[in-house]
């Protein structure tokens, strides 16, 4: 009699625990990445959305301008409890949820979109084997927010490797062949050691000297981009990427880098043309002058210090625009400067098809541009570290552990995650 007055209960539970179960899993469909003030990691916040699509070959949905440029991924226990040992703030939404974000990022009057993240892109980075007395910011960041990467350089680049990659990224490189014209460090042993690479490589490839050299690594990484490849370059990569091509066929370097002297009518014979983001510039050849051209916007010229030095970040139209909108994602639209051995870009020297995302008007000088180059793409970013003003040679390299909301180093994972966005939402 005991056993048959608590039978219905036993039928009622079981249904019950049944329910509880489906309901559980239905609430927690969704994960919300905040990238707005929230979060208390935006750097690893891009690792574990790159994590997630290398290793589960699933779709993540980027919002475009939804709480700083938040990522919406689908639940699962796995993923949780990784973002949680990373350090990275999140939340378990419903479906239901989710829908109501997703259909307020659709309305036609507010600035905002979903991009469809769909495949983790083969990153390179440019970098030599010998080790330099400065620091990479993206190889900071990458190694920080635990993205893979693999290091080429102009060995590989000769031998026709970049195909292998989506993504390569440059730094402080000079493809003019002058050694970053640190000519006073020449009897340092990490300046002997890079000449000495430099020039063993052009020897091994029948290069008659290093600027050559370099002048066909940067046209094996034009070729690159024009065949779909993203490039992003920092410091003086950018500048000097664009002088080496728009100076092929001319000495522009002196006699110390290549046994002959510079063409003194050099700036006359400049092929802009070839360049992909600067015009009409004009190449600086003497050795002890640490420029290499007027593109960079000189520290007399800019007129700022520490204390004012920012630069603003252009909003797009996240519908129309989602490319642009996609490299400034932020949770700060002004950000703090950093200098470099190039620091800036004149405005006046910038090509007009070249998409400026951010500058410093006060100063005239663009500071973060992007376009398409045949049926790629390439963003340049001017400095050198974002979370050091002024890092000189031989100086300790940025611990990121004191930067994980870095809105300066948000910016280098932007173009990171860029490549993995559908194709058939890239407008521009």
């Amino acid at each position: 009699m005991i056993r048959e007055r608590f039978k219905p209960m036993k039928h009622f539970f079981i249904p019950l625990i049944i329910f509880f179960m489906l309901s559980g899993s239905c609430w927690a469909n969704r994960i919300l990445i905040p990238m707005d003030e929230t979060q208390k990691n935006h750097l690893k916040a891009y690792g574990i959305s790159y994590w997630i699509l290398k290793n589960f070959e699933i779709e993540i949905d980027w919002l475009l301008n939804y709480r700083g440029g938040s990522f919406l991924v689908p639940y699962s226990q796995s993923f949780t409890s990784e973002m949680t040992i990373r350090g990275i703030s999140f939340n378990v939404i419903s479906e239901g949820q989710a829908g109501d974000i997703l259909n307020q990022i659709s309305a036609p009057d507010v600035n905002m979109d979903a991009v469809k993240l769909q495949k983790a892109p083969r990153v390179a980075v440019y970098s030599p084997k010998s080790k330099l007395p400065w620091d990479d910011a993206v190889t900071l960041v990458l190694t920080y927010a635990e993205i893979p990467y693999d290091v080429v350089y102009d060995d590989e680049v000769l031998n026709g490797k970049l195909p292998e990659y989506d993504w390569l990224h440059l730094h402080h490189e000079d493809f003019t062949g002058q050694f970053g014209k640190f000519f006073q460090y020449k009897d340092y042993p990490w300046y002997r050691e890079q000449k000495q690479e430099a020039e063993g490589t052009a020897e091994k490839f029948q290069f008659s000297s290093v600027p050559q050299m370099k002048l066909a690594v940067a046209k094996k990484i034009s070729e690159f981009v024009s065949g779909g490849g993203y490039m992003f370059a920092m410091c003086n990569a950018t500048d000097t990427f664009d002088i080496a091509l728009a100076a092929d066929g001319i000495d522009i370097v002196e006699s110390m880098y290549d046994g002959t002297p510079a063409d003194p009518t050099a700036n006359g014979k400049l092929n802009y043309d070839n360049s992909f983001a600067f015009r009409d510039f004009k190449t600086i050849p003497y050795p002890y002058e640490i420029e290499f051209s007027d593109i960079d916007n000189q520290p007399d010229e800019r007129g700022l210090t520490e204390a004012n030095d920012f630069f603003t970040l252009f909003q797009f139209s996240a519908k129309w625009d989602p490319v642009p909108s996609m490299l400034t994602q932020n949770h700060q639209s002004i950000i703090k400067g950093f200098l470099g051995q190039t620091t800036a870009f004149k405005n006046k020297f910038v090509k007009p098809e070249v998409v400026i995302l951010a500058e410093n008007k006060p100063a005239h000088e663009a500071r973060y541009i992007h376009s398409t180059h045949g049926k790629g793409f390439f963003t340049f970013y001017g400095g050198h570290d974002p979370e050091d003003y002024q890092h000189r040679v031989g100086e300790e390299p940025t611990d990121l552990n004191l930067h994980p909301n870095s809105a300066g180093y948000r910016l280098i994972l932007n173009n990171i995650l860029f490549p993995a966005a559908k194709k058939k939402k890239l407008k521009t």
